[in-house]
């Protein structure tokens, strides 16, 4: 295993939980894992710093990214996570997801490992699946 990131953008703060949760059953599994809202993250040199990536963001408007922080920081990271192991994750709150099928097909183009395909929840996440997520993903 080795180092992994958990990078999100979170609105209301249900993404940020859903970072939470998947954070807490990573290291339940023995990742040694950071976390980081996108403002703090960087995108500068976080490809080099680590192996694994779970990325969080909800829908926005027409099911897209969100465009003002989160969008800039994953097109600065995406032509570097060739081979990284990869997770998505976010929250809805109309639509059908298609946002995530969408931002799938961009990290399988850039090159990434994707793990699964995505962990998402409408509205609200439950805190135990999202762990279960993280456990698995930290074994991937």
């Amino acid at each position: 295993m080795g180092k992994a990131a958990i990078i999100y953008w979170s609105g209301t703060g249900t993404t940020e939980a859903m970072a939470q949760s998947i954070g807490r059953g990573m290291k339940e599994a023995g990742a040694d894992v950071d976390l980081f809202s996108v403002s703090d993250a960087g995108a500068a040199g976080a490809a080099d710093r680590y192996e694994q990536f779970a990325f969080g963001c909800p829908s926005m408007g027409s099911e897209v990214l969100e465009e003002g922080e989160f969008e800039p920081f994953f097109t600065a990271i995406e032509g570097k996570l060739a081979a990284k192991k990869v997770a998505l994750f976010g929250s809805y709150g109309w639509g059908d997801g298609q946002w995530m099928r969408d931002w799938q097909e961009r990290a399988r183009k850039a090159g990434a490992d994707l793990f699964e395909e995505g962990f998402i929840a409408q509205e609200s996440a439950n805190e135990d699946a999202a762990a279960e997520f993280g456990k698995r993903f930290a074994c991937y």
